[in-house]
């Protein structure tokens, strides 16, 4: 059975990969939508652009608890490693989690609509914010030495992680602003379309800066680029990223309201797996040593199988169900349009009994 450790290693490896990405867009468009509330006009706006995630917004957020239980179980070590090497940027982001799900519960039956608008668009920053610097963190590589976090509390941040950071929040904005056209009509769907080129060409600059950081702070990695056949892998999916991002601003020019998303998600989609491959074989990259391996930090072949079985029921259930449920909740959000509506019709009503 041990024979199967890498293959098995390698599978969960592409699950949890898969989960990080679908958690990445889906919730990254709340997020970005929850950090686009801040400059909202009015609590009236801020609300509306809540109600457009109401029914959708717990699901998304449960894959970041999905995610957490399949690296506890498949890697322990890198877990366990994550945790304690970025531990201020977790609880930090936990934080952010809490405030920003308070906020969606108790805006709605407040008098005081104000704060709790607040809250969720802070919450939502903060935990981009965290996520940022985790993956910046991880990225820009942990202190490690034999299976232990050897480093500073602080490691995790540094210019490196800045940008990084900087990235995600860019990022999310990105998914979100493509999240509000799919949502939204009228004025509001054309300042969509407005925030959206703007903040995409943002993102795109700091993704090549960090990509051309990554190759450059790791030997490996831009040993890749110059060997054959390794640099037809590594560059294959940048070169997909270039075509979706292409495709991406010429549905975004035509003014589609669909397509937007479905192609900044192909974006995130051929970047993450283009990383993936350049960093591969190992978890936590270290510029100097050795980082931590897939196979090394893959917990033993018995549980792997064990999780393997479990896992092929779930998921089938799991994408069915929220598949029916963007279905039953597709369509525009149509609140905004309801409320100047019903604003035009009382103020008609005012004029009418003077």
């Amino acid at each position: 059975m041990h024979e199967w450790g890498p293959f098995l290693a390698d599978i969960w490896l592409f699950l949890i990969g898969f989960f990080l990405l679908y958690y990445a867009v889906a919730d990254g468009a709340d997020l970005g939508v929850g950090i686009l509330s801040l400059f909202s006009e009015d609590d009236e706006a801020r609300g509306f652009l809540m109600s457009t995630l109401h029914a959708t917004w717990h699901g998304n957020q449960t894959w970041l608890v999905l995610l957490g239980g399949m690296l506890f179980g498949a890697f322990p070590l890198f877990y366990s490693l994550v945790l304690s090497s970025l531990y201020i940027p977790i609880v930090v982001m936990l934080f952010g989690l809490v405030f920003r799900g308070v906020a969606f519960e108790f805006r709605e039956n407040s008098t005081h609509k104000y704060g709790w608008g607040l809250s969720f668009g802070l919450g939502s920053l903060i935990v981009t914010l965290a996520q940022g610097f985790a993956l910046g963190g991880l990225l820009g590589g942990l202190e490690v030495h034999n299976g232990e976090f050897i480093g500073s509390v602080w490691g995790w941040f540094s210019p490196f992680s800045i940008l990084v950071t900087a990235g995600v929040v860019a990022g999310y904005v990105m998914l979100g602003a493509n999240y509000l056209i799919m949502k939204t009509v009228g004025d509001f769907q054309d300042r969509c379309y407005r925030v959206a080129r703007t903040v995409s060409v943002v993102t795109l600059l700091i993704a090549v800066a960090v990509h051309v950081w990554t190759i450059a702070l790791y030997p490996y990695v831009a040993r890749k680029w110059t060997v054959y056949p390794d640099v037809l892998a590594v560059a294959s999916f940048p070169a997909l990223s270039v075509v979706a991002i292409v495709m991406y601003f010429r549905v975004l020019h035509k003014r589609r309201e669909t397509a937007p998303l479905l192609w900044n998600a192909a974006i995130v989609l051929f970047s993450f797996i283009g990383l993936s491959i350049e960093m591969y074989p190992n978890m936590i990259p270290h510029v100097i040593h050795t980082g931590l391996t897939v196979s090394g930090a893959a917990a033993s072949p018995p549980t792997l199988i064990f999780m393997l079985v479990v896992t092929a029921f779930l998921i089938p259930v799991i994408l069915m169900y929220t598949a029916y449920e963007f279905w039953v909740f597709r369509g525009k959000t149509p609140h905004i349009s309801i409320y100047h509506e019903a604003h035009e019709n009382s103020f008609a009503d005012e004029r009418k009994t003077e």
